[in-house]
């Protein structure tokens, strides 16, 4: 164990290291907590062990188009929320190492289903017609691509991880009520505390595709069945 937030000493005895990814969790938090273990857990990471490749795990919410547009890696980043440019400060530490930045969109997976669980708890909620575009990716689909991207043929850069098909969330809830059987949720106001804010955009993963990355889950529809065999 170790607090990434702080310098760190080379391990005693460890060669360099061939890849370094930075996984790491905030756990919720601030935009100084952010920085502690996103921005400085990076820096620090790469000082002690001075990788041969890194790949920093970001997120797709540096993206804050409002209007539905299609964004790929070389759309404008600038976000409102403080968390979400601290983000693009770590980005920049791992593009000066010559590395790459994932940019995830929203993971879920077999126990992290977070629409699957409202749903069935009756808390889900049609926000404002659920004309709102949502962002995805399987949590295999997820490290897949981390495997992929970790071939130090694959060029530095920036890299979208999202599935082929971002539903919008009226669609997605649809998928959910006709698998289970179960009518709509009900309409309802948007969630203004929302963790990735209330931007509306759709994330392109061509690039990744570009290089040989396909998702055994294009979309959220594909997964259902064994995110409801597996638990959600």
């Amino acid at each position: 164990m170790a607090d990434i937030s702080k310098p760190l000493a080379s391990p005693e005895g460890w060669s360099q290291p061939d890849l370094l990814i930075h996984c790491a969790s905030s756990g919720g938090g601030d935009a100084e907590d952010y920085r502690a273990v996103y921005r400085d857990g990076l820096q620090n990471l790469i000082a002690a062990f001075a990788p041969g490749r890194v790949i920093f795990t970001g997120s797709t919410s540096v993206y804050d188009q409002q209007n539905e547009e299609v964004v790929d890696e070389n759309s404008p980043t600038e976000p409102l929320r403080e968390t979400a440019r601290v983000l693009l400060e770590a980005e920049a530490v791992a593009l000066r190492a010559g590395g790459i930045v994932a940019r995830l969109g929203g993971i879920y997976g077999p126990g992290r289903s977070m629409f699957l669980r409202k749903f069935a708890e009756g808390s889900a909620v049609v926000e404002a017609g659920g004309e709102r575009f949502i962002n995805l990716i399987h949590r295999e689909d997820a490290a897949c691509a981390l495997l992929r991207l970790a071939d130090p043929q694959v060029p530095a850069g920036v890299y979208n991880v999202c599935d082929s098909h971002p539903p919008t969330q009226r669609e997605l809830y649809g998928w959910i009520s006709e698998f289970l059987g179960k009518p709509m949720p009900p309409d309802g106001p948007i969630d203004p505390h929302r963790k990735r804010g209330l931007n509306n955009k759709r994330v392109s993963n061509q690039k990744l595709r570009a290089i040989g990355w396909a998702p055994e889950f294009p979309s959220f529809r594909e997964a259902l069945p064994s995110l409801v065999r597996e638990g959600f």
